[in-house]
């Protein structure tokens, strides 16, 4: 006869007695102690209330996840729970892992899919391995399972890769005969999150002996009942940095009230003079009432999303903060995800900056790779999927490159709203090498700085292709490049050592092309441009069609380069910048190997 509650795995065995444990403790105790306990465990809570978490570890020798879910049933009866994935985090044309209770009472999971409609349909080939399942306290109902990276079952299930997924889970009653035939819609609750599953799991590395614990925190925010809430914190760093300090390492300090609703976190510096003093704003950060002055407070320092762990810069390199000439005002930016419209909650969250006196052998750095923030680049509307690609060309990085290369281990790619997918593509003379880094599920609410998997060294003459998706389905005007929301930008921000002269790689279309562009139209499809008008007016007075965004894909895909090859004072490096060719891959890289065998070979 089946136990009740049934048998526990090692795993769940050893996780029930450390859910047991955080009735005293806080998640980050929880955390430090699963990650000495063995597997790296990563978690994210999975709704606002931050009572239903999801905790995951990776298995990269199998090539697995194994997931522990913990469902909050607030007394609630449910017959079914469900943690699955999709690509946006819609519930439709998604993939299901299913855990039920049958009409006999019997509890089983079932590797299951949703159609366009939300109706569920279990696949014929069964993929959710190694379930187990128990009631622990709170009306809490945990559950266990492992799901491959790559089942192979392309028809109907997600292929876990690296970058964003998009999380989705549901509760629903029953008595249930089958599982066949459930709908979305007749789930009691459901929610999504978004978290980073394939996280790069590097060697730990210890703190100096002299280092100082800077937290950068909100101050008693009253989150408003709004479902996207943008909030800025202008301050200044309590710390003497008269003399050059590194950044080591940098994590969350999340409030427990605040879990589920603190999305994520960037700390920006404002980049001004040593003397300049900023105003203290705090409130949202699209507001009228946010002083111009610290439009300045835009050089990334730290950034976090739900879900990841302490971001910890290589031993032998940290980034460079302080000196002389240092202005010492920060902004804390914090992205609070509310669907639940929840009222009353204050928060006091942000981010722990590790700053240290004893400089590393290294000065970290980073480098704008993609494109230029200018409104020469655009995105017609009604387009499903739309591509513009950046460029830093082997001319740029041959003069600005030390011989011996410089070694890429961090990443932040970013777009505005329209966003959905980017990658960065490494090539040496003409031959596609391991891309730099990609997100094909890319939300611009779930940004952070990721760990590469493994160091990439870009040596002299290196090209490097950042590229950008996107959709404006949803949009009835152009949309522009440049820094609004509502504009659009294509970069990736690498972090880097040794710190070289370099900081800004991207590109834009020449303006010589981009002026016998609007020509064209104009004599030969009758619209309202003119090489002599303003860029914005001409996009702005195109009608466009599909055969005109096409063609205008056409020519940036076939145009020539403005180049931005800057250093970090803004001025370029000697060359001449513009009408450059764009980088060409002549050898590209074959598709990643697959482990797939045929139903019939198992």
């Amino acid at each position: 006869m089946r136990p009740s509650p049934p048998p526990l795995s090692p795993f769940h065995r050893w996780w029930t007695v450390a859910v047991a444990i955080t009735v005293a403790i806080a998640w980050p105790s929880l955390l430090s102690v699963a990650a000495a306990a063995g597997p790296r465990v990563y978690t994210a809570p999975l709704d606002d209330t931050g009572r239903s978490v999801v905790y995951w570890t990776v298995d990269y020798a199998f090539r697995s996840v194994k997931f522990e879910v913990h469902f909050a049933t607030d007394g609630g009866h449910y017959d079914w729970l469900a943690l699955g994935f999709s690509d946006r985090g819609n519930f439709t044309g998604a993939d299901f892992c299913v855990m039920w209770v049958d009409w006999k009472g019997v509890t089983g999971m079932l590797d299951t899919w949703t159609n366009d409609a939300g109706r569920i349909s279990v696949d014929e080939r069964q993929d959710c391995d190694e379930f187990d399942v128990a009631r622990i306290h709170g009306g809490v109902i945990a559950l266990t399972f492992t799901r491959k990276f790559d089942t192979c079952d392309d028809e109907r299930d997600y292929l876990i890769e690296d970058g964003t997924t998009h999380l989705v889970w549901m509760m629903g009653g029953g008595p249930l005969f089958a599982v066949d035939g459930l709908l979305v819609s007749q789930a009691r609750a459901k929610g999504m999150q978004r978290v980073q599953l394939l996280k790069a799991e590097r060697p730990q590395v210890k703190l100096p002996d002299k280092v100082s614990e800077v937290d950068v925190l909100a101050d008693k925010v009253k989150v408003p009942a709004e479902e996207t809430t943008y909030w800025c914190h202008v301050m200044k760093i309590p710390l003497d940095l008269s003399s050059k300090h590194h950044i080591v390492r940098f994590e969350s300090v999340i409030e427990e009230n605040s879990r589920g609703v603190v999305h994520h976190m960037e700390v920006f510096h404002c980049e001004a003079g040593a003397d300049d003093q900023m105003p203290l704003y705090r409130g949202p950060c699209f507001s009228e009432k946010r002083p111009y002055k610290t439009q300045v407070c835009k050089k990334v320092l730290a950034a976090w999303a739900m879900g990841a762990p302490a971001f910890v810069y290589p031993e032998e390199a940290g980034l460079p903060i302080g000196g002389p000439d240092f202005n010492n005002y920060i902004m804390l930016e914090v992205h609070y995800n509310n669907p639940g419209l929840r009222k009353g909650m204050v928060d006091s969250s942000g981010v722990r900056l590790y700053i240290t006196p004893e400089v590393r052998k290294y000065d970290a750095g980073v480098i704008e790779l993609g494109l230029e923030y200018t409104d020469k680049m655009a995105i017609p509307p009604k387009q499903q999927d739309f591509i513009l690609s950046g460029y830093c060309i082997a001319e740029c990085t041959a003069v600005s490159i030390p011989p011996t290369g410089i070694e890429i281990f961090g990443s932040q790619l970013h777009t505005h709203l329209t966003g959905t997918k980017i990658y960065t593509k490494h090539v040496r003379d003409g031959q596609e090498l391991p891309e730099l880094n990609r997100d094909n599920h890319y939300s611009t609410h779930f940004q952070e700085i990721r760990l590469l998997h493994k160091p990439v060294l870009v040596l002299p003459g290196d090209a490097l292709i950042t590229t950008c998706h996107y959709n404006t389905e949803n949009r009835k005007n152009i949309t522009l490049g440049g820094f609004s929301i509502t504009d659009e930008m294509c970069v990736n921000y690498v972090y880097y050592y040794p710190n070289i002269e370099l900081e800004v790689c991207k590109s834009s279309i020449s303006d010589q092309n981009l002026k016998s562009y609007f020509k064209f139209l104009n004599e030969w499809e009758r619209q309202r441009t003119s090489p002599e008008r303003a860029v914005s007016v001409n996009y702005n007075g195109i009608e466009w069609t599909p055969m005109r965004s096409r063609v205008l894909h056409q020519v940036y895909e076939e145009s020539t380069l403005s180049m931005q090859c800057n250093r970090s004072t803004g001025e370029r490096f000697p060359g001449d910048w513009e009408n450059r060719p764009s980088t060409k891959v002549l050898y590209t890289l074959p598709p990643p190997a697959r482990s797939c065998r045929s139903p019939l070979s198992t």
